[in-house]
């Protein structure tokens, strides 16, 4: 059996992580986890908001969206993690998973003025978002960022206009087997 392969699909919020990562999942037939839906539903669950949550939630949504990725792979089903993995907060895990997975990865980029366009349209447009994710006192977008840093093939998507490289290329990227 060939090994599963794990997509992460990252960057800075309102990069369009999200967005790609939904277009590749039907695209490639391949389920997505997102760590922000999973907060979603889990914020539903416990009927809390997101000012109301403490640490322990964040830490609950991180070790389960692990368990769940390492769960879809030791079950031999290839999958897209979709978050803005950090490299001092993110890596170790993703290193433990080096073994059981092919790994890639793709980082979503553009420029500050489009992310900052893009955060305040969400907030806008979708009054609940605050309810979930805090994101009034985010500064991921100007503050720091850096995204998981690791010796796998790695491609980076201006999310601009379209997508730089191409949804083809980003397919094809995906696609090929060989993880070097």
């Amino acid at each position: 059996m060939n090994q599963p392969f794990l997509l992460i699909v990252t960057g800075r919020p309102a990069s369009g992580k999200s967005t790609l990562a939904h277009l590749l999942s039907k695209q490639i037939n391949c389920p997505l986890l997102s760590r922000d839906e999973l907060k979603e539903g889990y914020i539903n669950t416990v009927n809390i908001t997101h000012a109301e949550a403490d640490d322990s939630v964040a830490r609950h949504i991180y070790d389960t969206f692990f368990e769940a990725i390492e769960l879809f792979i030791t079950k031999g089903i290839s999958i897209i993690a979709e978050a803005a993995f950090q490299d001092k907060l993110w890596k170790s895990k993703l290193l433990n998973l080096s073994g059981k997975a092919a790994i890639k990865i793709i980082i979503c980029t553009t420029n500050p003025d489009i992310l900052n366009s893009r955060f305040i349209n969400r907030l806008l447009n979708n009054p609940n978002r605050e309810k979930y994710h805090g994101d009034k006192e985010m500064n991921l977008i100007n503050g720091d960022y850096t995204p998981v840093n690791m010796d796998v093939p790695t491609l980076e998507v201006d999310t601009t206009e379209n997508y730089d490289p191409n949804l083809q290329e980003i397919i094809s990227f995906i696609k090929e087997r060989k993880n070097s």
